[in-house]
């Protein structure tokens, strides 16, 4: 077995996410992506506690991006700038080579209501974290929670759109387009 050959990690995601569009997401096992990643399946657990992780394991890794670049924002940006320029930066440097593994992950997951609860459950557990860091900054707890959903609903929706089969642009280029689009939706005349 080649379980001492680098990059477990990114085979046992490769093979989950094909077992999964493959068999569905129910009907594969640990053993199953285990054995087509070419590792054991204590290997597996080393890097994932089930299953689930393997589609859910990088949101720690973007909560704290996210989270970092808010928190290094100039005091003089607004709460909403702040997100909107950390959500610009991810879509960048950690989202930018993985369209087609997301396409895949949102498939999976967009088929499987167990998992869209998870989903939801990272994004509130994303929102909270946010909102903390813009408290942190001296944002008001108003004002932190409000810019907080905001920046999550836009992630949310430019993300759904970056997925689509037939977009074409990137996720950068989408979620200031949703941020544009925000401003004007709550735009007081």
């Amino acid at each position: 077995m080649g379980r001492w050959e680098p990059g477990a990690r990114e085979r046992l995601e490769r093979a989950a996410l094909e077992l999964f569009i493959e068999d569905g997401y129910e009907r594969t096992t640990v053993a199953e992506i285990a054995a087509r990643a070419g590792v054991t399946e204590r290997t597996f657990f080393r890097y994932f506690t089930d299953k689930r992780e393997v589609l859910f394991g990088g949101g720690h890794e973007l909560e704290d991006f996210l989270v970092r670049l808010v928190a290094a924002a100039p005091a003089s940006v607004a709460p909403i700038e702040a997100i909107a320029g950390a959500l610009d930066m991810a879509a960048i440097e950690i989202f930018a080579e993985r369209q087609a593994f997301a396409r895949q992950r949102q498939t999976v997951i967009s088929s499987n209501p167990d998992l869209q609860e998870r989903e939801l459950l990272k994004l509130a557990s994303l929102t909270a974290a946010l909102a903390a860091a813009l408290r942190d900054r001296g944002a008001s707890e108003l004002g932190a929670s409000l810019a907080a959903e905001s920046g999550v609903a836009v992630l949310k929706t430019a993300f759904t759109q970056w997925v689509s089969e037939d977009n074409a642009k990137d996720l950068s280029e989408i979620i200031v387009k949703t941020f544009a689009e925000l401003k004007a939706v709550v735009a007081v005349a």
